[in-house]
């Protein structure tokens, strides 16, 4: 079987009817991912006291979550619709890069946000010399094309691969589930992906944890006044790191699975976590626990329904 041949889901198989009421449950869910997002995005763009590291990284969180969002939704929606849900070996290898190139840049961006506390705590009076907008834009574009290049070459070794099977039990392209319908040898593929792994999930979350550790150790050492809000600042963060972490665990886990081993719907439920409850909570959490996002969410809110009946 060559590279020109087509996937199946095979999950979307005997949904019958139901599938129209997910297909409307995950367009009414997608739309609000990104008018949440885009939300997040234009107020820290429109209001120039936002213009500072946390919120511009901030930012950067919820442009992530259009991006992954949008690999995944538009594709799922219209396999909802079709009785037939089929994909082209090359757009598989595209939508396989697009999920996971967001998730290894959300960690590599939650790595940033970590560091930046790091310094706004550690060293508050050089915090402007240190973090500097040239120095903040090359960190982001690092954290964008780091992961980027990483799985991108990860694509590149699964493309060359010759296929002997096109039956995918999942609801998007899997990288890992790509390569185990090869007839060619795969461990190169194998080894890849475990130094994808370490490099662009563990390396990342092992900084974040040392940097948070360390701002809790310097907490405990300070006033009650300088601890409360650096945690007021904190909290928020870790709180979408733990959300993002759990997600990815139970993805990287089942990953591991062999098909019928723990129900269909669990499997599911668990495969989509990543990609569909980090952006729909991080901008809420964002939005409800800093003053400056939140009033300028407001505002752009009320201003919109104004503008269409003028």
């Amino acid at each position: 079987m060559g590279n020109g041949t087509y996937f199946f889901f095979m999950l979307f198989e005997n949904l019958g009817c139901i599938k129209y009421a997910f297909f409307s449950l995950g367009f009414i869910f997608y739309c609000v991912v990104i008018y949440f997002n885009v939300l997040i995005i234009l107020a820290v763009f429109l209001e120039r006291t936002l213009h500072q590291p946390m919120y511009i990284l901030i930012s950067c969180l919820s442009i992530n979550s259009v991006y992954g969002t949008a690999g995944f939704f538009p594709r799922l929606l219209t396999d909802l619709l079709y009785d037939t849900q089929r994909i082209s070996f090359e757009a598989c290898i595209i939508q396989s890069f697009v999920i996971y190139s967001y998730a290894a840049c959300e960690l590599t961006i939650l790595m940033l946000m970590s560091f930046d506390r790091l310094v706004a705590i550690s060293k508050p009076l050089h915090y402007n010399n240190i973090i500097t907008t040239r120095f903040l834009t090359l960190l982001i574009v690092i954290a964008w094309l780091y992961p980027m290049i990483f799985v991108g070459f990860g694509g590149l070794l699964t493309a060359r691969q010759k296929m002997c099977g096109n039956k995918l039990f999942k609801v998007y392209c899997h990288n890992y589930e790509i390569v185990k319908l090869s007839c060619m040898n795969h461990n190169i593929n194998n080894m890849y992906g475990l130094i994808v792994t370490i490099t662009t999930i563990f390396i990342p979350l092992i900084f974040i944890l040392y940097s948070y550790v360390k701002i809790l150790i310097i907490c405990q050492r300070s006033s009650q006044d300088f601890r409360s809000k650096a945690y007021q600042t904190c909290i928020p963060h870790i709180a979408i790191l733990l959300n993002f972490s759990v997600a990815i665990f139970c993805e990287l886990t089942l990953s591991r699975f062999v098909n019928g081993e723990i129900p269909i719907e669990l499997a599911v439920i668990l495969s989509l976590e990543f990609i569909v409850i980090p952006p729909f909570v991080n901008p809420i959490v964002y939005g409800l626990n800093f003053p400056g996002i939140r009033k300028k969410v407001r505002h752009l809110m009320k201003s919109a329904p104004q503008k269409s009946t003028s």
